[in-house]
């Protein structure tokens, strides 16, 4: 990471018109943008939305094994050995599936939750390019950097810009 900043460094420092000195270098923290962005709250408000029926349902089939586990626990003094074995055998295939149908859905909340981050992220620094060329900034830059001060950091203008462009979509 230490070589790409002092490549593009390197690189302003060489490119024609442009002097170290005079070159607008501005840095955008992507964990801020991405954590208070309208566009991510509406993202997760999204997918909390679109797993909500399957997160009840999951609680609910959870409570009727719970009711169900202990019935038969109240019912074992009255239980023969084999009606016994079969409701314990019941019970250990019916928490499976519900291990399966938790690890399912989890499986898939995060499979969504990483396409939505992906999208975002995109929007993100196809944004932060925008304020950039229409702020005049020569460089740009995030992840990566062991230290930016207060005077080039544009993640609050580039917030600013996305908070106006949410207000305009809504």
């Amino acid at each position: 990471m230490k070589r790409i900043g002092i490549t593009l460094i390197l690189a302003l420092m060489l490119a024609p018109g442009i002097s170290l000195a005079e070159a607008k270098i501005g840095f955008v923290n992507i964990a801020r943008l991405i954590s208070e962005s309208p566009q991510a709250t509406a993202a997760m408000a999204a997918l909390q939305e679109e797993f909500a029926p399957r997160q009840r349902e999951l609680v609910a089939q959870r409570k009727a094994f719970e009711d169900r586990q202990a019935q038969v626990q109240r019912d074992l003094d009255v239980m023969g050995p084999e009606e016994r074995r079969n409701a314990e055998v019941d019970l250990r295939k019916e928490e499976r599936n519900l291990a399966r149908t938790l690890e399912e859905l989890n499986e898939d909340a995060n499979l969504r939750r990483n396409e939505e981050l992906g999208k975002l992220q995109r929007e993100l620094l196809q944004e932060v390019a925008a304020y950039a060329q229409s702020a005049g900034y020569d460089l740009v830059v995030g992840e990566g950097v062991l230290y930016a001060s207060q005077a080039v950091d544009i993640t609050t203008e580039v917030l600013d810009r996305l908070r106006a462009t949410a207000g305009a979509t809504n």
